[in-house]
């Protein structure tokens, strides 16, 4: 089993810093920050056989491999490769975006009905969904007939919610929710959801009460809907508190295909970054040489503790400066890195 170090890192605030243990999960972020998850192996006696260690990034661990010598209460270990290359990791991550592109197209055929996609902001979770959708519609918009999909973005109101699904309730439909949490934190909005994506062969949606709002916008009390769905989300479901809403949620992944990117650390973020770069995809809109593109990879690589984010509006925000000044790692270290 692959061994970590705890550089700097707690266990209910006492401090592990210098003890190595059996890693269970690779480092991820909740709602509290970084953690691990590692095997107790007697060092806290009472707790758990597993236990979650914080810390802040991957800079706080280190990975080891065979033991070599023990003394008293020291074990020392010879450091290793992490358990993936950055080939590997690009590898990983280029897969799953080419599932998210063959998920997708299956949604615009209706071969499936809903998907669920997480990961983090600012790594083209939306473009490849909305590149798809805007294929598949081109032939639409230049004939002139209406457009079989919308993307929303920002809030929604329950009742809003009921109208877009009537809106696009024919086959061959998509209704994409990039970042709209707010249907997924309802419990109208997600009952209405469960409605319409029911595994049933009838999927009947129904609005049991007055509303001006529907007879307005000539939307009838109930329908049938025949499209598919799309969620695009940051949310960790499994690190929400409300026990209500993780029950709704719950059932509305049953009825959905989830996709997790799995750019869980920042050397995913970063390799991701990288990809996009290699297909020449990054700065195509900006007229930078192929040299200036990998100093802005490498003073991003070189800072990546200190800046703001990692993502792939951070490397554009970045390629914006070359444009003011020469000096433009000074006036990235101003602007777009934490103080």
């Amino acid at each position: 089993m692959t061994q970590v170090k705890i550089l700097n890192g707690t266990y209910r605030n006492q401090t592990v810093d210098g003890i190595t243990f059996p890693l269970v999960r690779d480092f991820r972020t909740d709602a509290k920050g970084g953690n691990v998850v590692v095997a107790n192996h007697g060092v806290f006696p009472g707790r758990p056989d597993q236990i979650r260690i914080r810390v802040s990034s991957m800079d706080d661990i280190k990975f080891v491999a065979e033991q070599v010598s023990q003394s008293d209460n020291a074990v020392e270990f010879k450091t290793t490769n992490r358990t993936e290359t950055d080939e590997q990791i690009i590898e990983r991550i280029e897969q799953r975006f080419n599932i998210l592109d063959q998920m997708t197209k299956a949604c615009i055929a209706g071969d499936i009905r809903a998907m669920i996609v997480v990961g983090p902001p600012g790594v083209g979770k939306s473009y490849g969904v909305e590149f798809q959708l805007e294929k598949a519609g081109l032939f639409d918009q230049l004939s002139g007939r209406k457009i079989k999909y919308e993307v929303v973005k920002g809030a929604m109101t329950p009742i809003g919610l009921y109208c877009s699904l009537y809106h696009h309730s024919d086959p061959n439909n998509v209704l994409v929710f990039d970042d709209c949490d707010s249907v997924l934190l309802d419990d109208l909005a997600l009952n209405i959801l469960k409605a319409a994506l029911d595994s049933g062969k009838r999927r009947r949606i129904c609005w049991n009460a007055d509303s001006s709002m529907l007879r307005r916008e000539g939307v009838p009390d109930q329908f049938d809907f025949k499209g598919s769905a799309i969620f695009i989300t940051n949310l960790k479901f499994d690190h929400l508190k409300s026990k209500r809403i993780k029950d709704h949620l719950e059932a509305l992944q049953s009825r959905c295909h989830f996709l997790d990117l799995t750019l869980d650390t920042m050397r995913d973020k970063f390799l991701r970054i990288k990809q996009i770069f290699r297909k020449g995809d990054l700065f195509h809109d900006y007229d930078l040489t192929p040299e200036q593109g990998d100093e802005i990879l490498a003073f991003m690589d070189e800072n990546k503790d200190q800046l703001r984010e990692m993502s792939l509006r951070m490397a554009l925000k970045i390629a914006d400066l070359t444009k003011v000044s020469a000096n433009w790692r000074a006036l990235a270290q101003n602007t777009v890195m934490k103080h």
